[in-house]
């Protein structure tokens, strides 16, 4: 097989992970917390701290562990056990009936996230492309898009069809049936250049020392941005259909339409910022992507319009859709592909502390208050001191890059 069809092979893997793992999985499951609360008459808090007890206690665990194994071994194998897992984890949620039973699936869910979502393919995806790695990880990244704006069609109409818990199990086979298979028959590339991390095949036995990384302002700057701006977009997307159904009163039809728009939104962030990832500094792209965040959550205030709604789709879509992307781009470029890997697992394990502290809290003071707009406002103050951290990351040139 040529070197281009084994990028196309990857890029095809890449994309179906995403949209199984991200797409259906990450953002699916809060279009059900509503359901839960109904049923079994948790609160917001309650519903919302599955995904935070997870990501605290499996992003510590296993996110470095993950990143070693991937820089050790390769992305792939690592990648089809969390597929299994993610998808497993949807089955079982679809079967609970007590609360012990949601966090230990939402656990298994996590774990299944570090194995087979952004981290590996991140690996994959920087190991067979140099030039037009932005484009690539943009089309990759489209799997989460197309798969977040299907999501919320697909389980309104499995939902009608066979309840909530129906449509989670059916969410959990639909991830392992997408995602499995081209995980298996993907390839893993050649790591070239000691400069860049590491030389020698993934799996070899020189492991690249992290000691000049961990010296570095940007490292530290980087993953506290990151942290903000994830805790910002995971505040708000986890709390999205439970404030348009329980609190600004749209019909299931309606919420489905606005989240449907949000990640339609982001299919173009994301070719918008993979394309100009390639064009400009990338420091620029991420100031962008953390400002157009920033912008998008204040226009919640004015839910009960239907045209502010439709803005905060548009503004906060294009963000999202560039979010996720473009850490580890900048990475990639300040760090070398050689210890993506483990850079990358140290950034989403602190990614998914914020992303699990975040929605919790807006639940909490949801709660508390009786009102979103004390949550709503931490979110845009968090996602501003996010980006002003990426203000002062270092511009690195094309040479240094190299």
């Amino acid at each position: 097989m040529s070197r281009r069809a084994q990028q196309t092979q990857a890029a095809a893997t890449s994309f179906l992970a995403l949209f199984s793992i991200v797409g259906l999985a990450l953002y699916g499951l809060p279009l059900y917390y509503d359901f839960m609360v109904r049923e079994f008459g948790w609160s917001r808090t309650q519903v919302t701290s599955g995904n935070a007890l997870s990501k605290l206690i499996i992003g510590p665990l296993f996110g470095f562990l993950a990143g070693w194994i991937i820089d050790r071994f390769g992305p792939r194998r690592i990648m089809l056990a969390g597929i299994l897992m993610a998808g497993g984890a949807l089955i079982g949620l679809g079967g609970m009936s007590a609360l012990w039973m949601f966090y230990a699936f939402y656990l298994l869910n996590a774990i299944g996230y570090v194995c087979g979502g952004p981290l590996p393919n991140q690996v994959l995806l920087s190991q067979w492309f140099k030039e037009g790695r932005g484009k690539a990880m943009g089309f990759a990244y489209l799997g989460i898009g197309v798969g977040g704006a299907l999501v919320p069609w697909l389980s309104y109409w499995m939902v009608q069809w066979w309840g909530w818990r129906g449509a989670l199990r059916g969410l959990g086979v639909l991830i392992i049936v997408l995602a499995w298979p081209m995980a298996w028959f993907a390839k893993e590339a050649r790591v070239e250049g000691a400069a860049a991390g590491g030389g020698g095949r993934a799996g070899s036995a020189g492991v690249a020392p992290l000691r000049a990384v961990f010296r570095r302002p940007a490292f530290y700057l980087l993953a506290f941005g990151s942290m903000c701006s994830i805790a910002a977009v995971g505040g708000a997307n986890q709390h999205l259909k439970l404030f348009m159904s329980l609190d600004a009163g749209y019909s299931q039809g309606d919420a489905a339409r606005i989240i449907s728009l949000v990640l339609g939104f982001s299919i173009a962030g994301r070719l918008l910022m993979g394309w100009l990832a390639d064009r400009i500094p990338k420091k620029h792209v991420m100031l962008i992507v953390y400002l157009l965040v920033a912008a998008a959550i204040p226009l919640l205030f004015f839910a009960s319009s239907g045209a502010a709604m439709s803005l905060f789709a548009a503004i906060f879509g294009i963000g999202l859709g560039g979010e996720y992307l473009i850490i580890p781009l900048m990475a990639a470029e300040l760090f070398g592909v050689g210890v993506l890997g483990r850079v990358m697992g140290i950034i989403v394990t602190a990614d998914g502390v914020a992303e699990a502290v975040s929605p919790m809290l807006v639940g909490y003071l949801r709660d508390v208050t009786g009102s979103y707009r004390a949550g709503f406002t931490w979110l845009i103050v968090v996602a501003l001191v996010g980006a002003a951290a990426i203000v002062m990351l270092p511009r690195v040139t094309s040479r240094r890059a190299a």
